[in-house]
């Protein structure tokens, strides 16, 4: 039996365990109510018709593109302002769209349809050439001519005697649908949400669909909560980003390439894109990684910027008893001199698990403790689930009722589930009259003194004995005044809850930027926040998975999250848990947490080594607070994660897209986490250029693969020569690190600096710097001149050939 095995027959027997209980009684009641009630409620697939594009009949011009039509569909081609191209069938348009941040960006005037030699048709502009066949085959080139992505006809299965697909809006609307696209044969594939397996994606079936896997989960689970029809394709010939702007269920195949495969031919990566219904409509964004990060930030919008405290430490538990205990936690990390920043609750701190109460006899004073924890510099986070206890009496469920917020089935009954506070409710978020309500009861967690929340349970969540622990698929849902079912509204659900939660706390403190974070989401969830890994579980396994999550999620576009410090579930030996704390503290979302059944998580429980290391780690994220708030500052402006791959900036080398054990924290860092046990040395691939052991100071020569120590004292971190990092000084303020740069023009290096204007929304002033490295001086030049205006302090040894440390002028 292996470890997935495992993993199975645990949670079998946990079911049936659970199922024995008045909780488990529920849940089966709820699976057979969801069973009956999708039976009345979804159409039967009966007789479906296939159908492909046919042959090309002629095309219309418009601006950006145009439309070519075919004998049995219709393809919009559409070039903006920005070089993302769109492509829809079937009439299928930019709008209405869940993922896109306003309006549809404009068109590029200057982007031209003309016809193509073989009876096609081709949008030509300035940044990419869009070519269409006679029979429907699409490719994506660049201005060279090379072909990024080839989008062979699509196949659609719809019922007998459906509305004609060319009729705007109806055509495939319903229709299960397959696209498939080939690559390079060099090609690798990232992003597709948060994925165990990664971040680089293998030959595999990717499931679209927000899933709680229960329990918890490790490398081999999937789908998981945070699932987003969004490829990253890295290759030689470019780096494209495809976003399939649909919400159904679904599922992407991908299929790696072979170079030199059979008799000397390349076999090209392949991705078979396959949706249970809704439009076949698509957006591809080419060009660097950070042009492309850069291209898909423009479209689906800035990620939200966390006030600076919650890039600090956090610590969590589900299972703090009272306030007493939070008390002892909050004193046990002030008595040893660690810095802590934020503390959650989590659901124990209700009264009967009902969301926007408190439980008072543990809690009898809540806006007390939070007053007296922010003296000590320590905020408050809060969770929100969605579910709303269905009982009369409680305020939340006779105030949803009185304003008809919750889903209801297709005969206009409330649908029913069961979660933590038992028979319970559902907000329909996609309508924007129940998130201006739901936003409204955030009042009363500002009011108990939490400063933000985190979502929980909202893929949405509800506990089944047996098939999917969702909503019944019938279920009736507003889509912003659209209607339809929770087939199209299920992924799209804890986005639209995010975005309730995000508005109603922007109106009611309208003077501070909101922090949330959020277990499930779809496309866009970094206008409103980040996400974090969920229940991982405990292990070597499970801290590998956690790496893999940031670095995906980074690159579908929301770049703050973290996982749980030591695993959900589960006790961590002090070795894992020490390795696991290391590597949380360069992760944007710093957060120690663990089940109510699971082993303590406070850095002092796992003895006095550990918790010697930990302080360190704990202090060196201190200091590299100004350098964390600069990443998230960039990351609003240009898209670019705090997490990078370490092919990022030379994302042509291939030995590099294979390297899923270490990262690049912004620009300047490369992070070699320890992910297996026992280990105090580790092979680190550096990227090109000149990197430093940032604990001695060597120096070490890219692209090739070293050998560095890996002490349980702490993980191997390098600097890029000439790189300037702002980190915290010894007097508090400011203080510039300089890497001392390489001789000559290619050992030019830089460095930014936000300056830090408090937790509003005014944006800061982003200071760069230059440095230099010639006949033996180091310069460091602020651009648009002046004086450098911080402390600068010169890190990195001298290599023999360039003799003598370097004089520094400003």
């Amino acid at each position: 039996m292996d470890a997935r095995d495992l993993v199975r027959s645990e949670k079998l027997v946990r079911s049936m365990k659970v199922i024995c209980t008045a909780q488990g009684l529920r849940s089966l009641r709820s699976a057979w109510r969801r069973r009956r009630s999708d039976a009345v409620g979804l159409p039967r697939r009966g007789t479906e018709l296939a159908r492909v594009p046919g042959e090309v009949e002629g095309a219309e011009p418009e601006p950006g593109g145009g439309v070519v039509r075919f004998a049995r569909s219709s393809l919009r081609v559409r070039v903006t302002t920005g070089g993302a191209v769109f492509c829809g069938w079937d009439g299928a348009e930019p709008e209405p769209s869940y993922a896109l941040d306003g309006p549809c960006p404009e068109p590029d005037e200057r982007a031209e349809l003309e016809p193509d030699t073989g009876g096609g048709w081709r949008v030509v502009s300035e940044r990419v050439t869009v070519m269409v066949s006679r029979t429907g085959t699409v490719e994506v080139r660049t201005p060279g001519g090379v072909v990024l992505r080839r989008d062979l006809p699509p196949r659609w299965w719809e019922p007998a005697g459906a509305p004609g697909p060319l009729e705007p809006g109806a055509g495939g609307q319903g229709a299960r649908w397959l696209q498939r696209s080939e690559v390079a044969a060099d090609a690798r594939f990232f992003g597709l949400g948060g994925r165990a397996s990664g971040p680089r994606l293998r030959d595999g079936v990717y499931r679209l669909w927000n899933t709680d896997p229960g329990g918890s989960f490790g490398p081999g689970d999937d789908p998981l909560y945070l699932t987003m029809p969004v490829q990253l394709v890295v290759a030689d010939a470019g780096t494209h980003l495809v976003f399939h702007d649909n919400s159904w269920d679904g599922s992407v195949t991908l299929r790696e390439g072979e170079e030199g495969a059979g008799s000397g031919h390349d076999r090209p990566g392949g991705c078979r894109t396959r949706m249970e219904g809704g439009p076949l409509r698509y957006w591809v964004i080419v060009g660097t990684p950070a042009r492309v990060l850069h291209g898909w930030t423009a479209l689906t919008g800035a990620p939200a910027v966390p006030p600076r405290w919650a890039l600090g430490h956090h610590h969590a538990r589900w299972g703090f008893h009272d306030e007493r205990e939070v008390r002892r936690v909050v004193a046990g990390y002030r008595e040893r001199d660690l810095p802590l920043s934020v503390l959650h609750l989590d659901i124990d701190h209700y009264a009967g698990h009902r969301v926007f109460t408190v439980d008072r006899a543990r809690f009898p004073d809540l806006p007390g403790l939070a007053a007296e924890l922010l003296e000590d510099g320590v905020r408050l986070v809060s969770i929100v689930d969605p579910a709303v206890k269905a009982e009369p009496g409680d305020a939340v469920y006779a105030s949803g009722a009185a304003d008809d917020v919750f889903v209801r089935d297709t005969r206009g009954r409330e649908v029913r589930g069961v979660v933590w506070p038992g028979e319970s409710v559902f907000p329909d978020f996609t309508d924007p009259r129940v998130r201006k309500w739901w936003g409204g009861l955030y009042a009363e967690r500002l009011a108990q003194g939490f400063s933000g929340v985190w979502h929980d349970m909202n893929e949405p969540v509800s506990f089944a004995a047996f098939g999917e622990t969702t909503l019944p698929r019938s279920a009736r849902h507003a889509l912003e005044g659209r209607g339809g079912d929770h087939r199209e509204a299920h992924n799209v659900y804890a986005l639209a809850m995010a975005r309730a939660g995000y508005e109603g706390l922007c109106e009611l403190r309208p003077d501070e930027r909101p922090f949330l974070f959020s277990r499930s989401g779809w496309a866009g969830l970094q206008r409103y926040g980040g996400s974090w890994s969920g229940d991982v579980a405990t292990g070597w396994a499970g801290l590998r998975a956690s790496l893999s999550l940031v670095i995906g999620l980074g690159l579908s576009g929301v770049p703050y999250s973290g996982p749980d410090i030591g695993g959900f579930t589960g006790f961590p030996s002090p070795e894992l848990y020490l390795r696991w704390f290391q590597l949380g503290a360069y992760l944007p979302l710093f957060r120690t947490h663990s089940a109510i059944t699971a082993g303590r998580r406070e850095p002092w429980e796992f003895g006095s080594e550990v918790l010697e290391h930990a302080a360190a780690a704990l202090r060196e994220r201190q200091r590299l607070m100004p350098y964390f708030t600069t990443l998230a500052q960039l990351a609003a402006r240009t898209g670019a994660p705090y997490v990078r791959p370490v092919w990022w900036r030379t994302p042509k080398d291939r030995a590099l897209r294979d390297c899923e054990d270490a990262f690049l924290l912004g620009d300047a860092l490369l992070v070699a986490p320890v992910l297996e046990e026992g280990a105090r040395r580790r092979p680190v691939r550096l990227p090109r250029g000149r990197w430093y052991d940032t604990v001695t100071g060597r120096a070490y020569d890219g692209p090739g693969k070293v050998v560095l120590d890996a002490p349980l004292s702490g993980i191997p971190v390098l600097a890029r020569a000439g790189s300037v990092v702002p980190v915290t000084g010894p007097d508090g303020g400011v203080e510039l690190e300089v890497w001392t740069p390489c001789l000559g023009r290619k050992g030019a290096g830089a460095g930014t600096l936000a300056v830090e204007t408090g937790d509003g929304w005014e944006k800061p002033e982003l200071l760069r710097f230059a440095t230099r490295l010639r006949d033996g001086a180091l310069t460091i030049e602020r651009e648009g001149g002046g004086e450098v205006g911080y402390p600068v302090r010169i890190r990195g040894e001298a290599p023999p050939e360039e003799g003598k440390p370097p004089r520094t002028t400003s």
